[in-house]
């Protein structure tokens, strides 16, 4: 069956451009009468944002669907042997991130397009899907970890780099997290000494004292199993989603793939991991350096000493930090996580 052909189809291109201004970006989008000025830190998830909001609005089903770029004489790409695979939806930016593209493309066609990663059908779903009368509904399975929990994850890590005083250490900065994950609606927190063995923190004292001091929590009991506090923190007390959806980003945060360190590296190395993963999609990532130092609790210094020793771990190919931008921008290896050998040879 051809991908694409002269019937008339409904069109599933959505671009946007940032353009350069006093006060911030402009947000343009053909589709759209009204240009919003973004600040320059939130401009490129704004833009992503809102190519979203036009493809869930624009929904079609899957047979009705075309790739595009072949509709379009493939002028996105160079030549190749022809459509081939499913239609995904593409993104793809140009002009140095001044400019975004969301298009239906085959397989084969996305492959071939310079600065493109397909974007996973979970960030566009809407809902569930009802079954067909007469259907059996099948057994419900606990869905895999995805963006909702990498994105709750680099929320978090962002509200803590602000809501921690600067100097907190880097294991209780992964406390804090977790705590502030798994707390209930009351703020309380209950951690097993299992599972406090196996984030290497069992025993450490001192990081609750450090969250103590800091006024961010208060500990119920010191000698009690399992270990119990009390969040002080009011802004962590209101959190949306639920706790359930919660617990999975505090899952996902323990073995964040595709940066999933192993729990015998250092603090500050699992951190930063677990940082550059909450920012990373499709084999790449990228962030404001001033952000990451937060968020880690890092110089900049030891930070770039840090991503230096991911790379000989194994768990970043490479990166580099654009002085002009400020970014800082990795390559991910498309193979399996470490062995045990190279995060060995990374702490050491």
């Amino acid at each position: 069956m051809r991908l694409a052909s002269t019937h008339a189809a409904v069109q599933r291109i959505w671009t946007v451009h940032l353009r350069p201004q006093t006060g911030g970006p402009a947000l343009t989008c053909p589709r759209c009468a009204h240009s919003p000025v973004l600040p320059a830190a939130s401009a490129r998830s704004a833009a992503l944002t809102h190519l979203a909001r036009h493809a869930r609005a624009d929904m079609l089903p899957g047979y009705l669907r075309i790739c595009q770029c072949r509709a379009l004489g493939c002028h996105w790409h160079p030549r190749h042997r022809g459509c081939a695979g499913p239609v995904l939806l593409a993104l793809t930016c140009d002009r140095g991130g001044r400019a975004w593209r969301l298009a239906d493309a085959c397989a084969a066609c996305a492959a071939a397009m310079s600065r493109t990663a397909v974007v996973p059908p979970t960030l566009l779903g809407t809902g569930r899907a009802q079954p067909a009368a007469g259907m059996a509904r099948p057994a419900r399975t606990t869905p895999p970890f995805g963006p909702a929990e990498q994105k709750r994850v680099r929320e978090m890590l962002t509200y803590l780099a602000t809501a921690l005083p600067r100097f907190s250490s880097p294991a209780a900065r992964l406390l804090a997290l977790q705590c502030a994950l798994r707390a209930d609606h009351h703020g309380q927190i209950r951690l097993p000494h299992g599972f406090l063995r196996g984030m290497r923190l069992h025993g450490r004292a001192e990081l609750w004292l450090e969250l103590e001091h800091a006024g961010w929590l208060h500990r119920l009991s010191r000698r009690c199993s399992p270990v119990q506090a009390q969040l002080l923190d009011a802004a962590v007390l209101h959190q949306a989603p639920g706790r359930t959806a919660r617990i999975r980003a505090a899952q996902w945060a323990l073995r964040p793939a595709p940066l999933a360190a192993s729990p015998g590296l250092p603090c500050a190395l699992r951190l930063t991991a677990l940082a550059l993963a909450a920012h990373s999609t499709a084999g790449a990532g990228g962030g404001e350096l001033d952000a990451l130092t937060r968020q880690c609790g890092q110089p900049p210094q030891q930070l770039e000493d840090l991503l230096d020793q991911l790379v000989r771990a194994r768990l970043v190919t490479a990166w580099h930090h654009h002085h002009d931008s400020g970014e800082v921008r990795w390559e991910l290896p498309a193979h399996s996580p470490p062995s045990e050998d190279a995060a060995r040879e990374a702490g050491a």
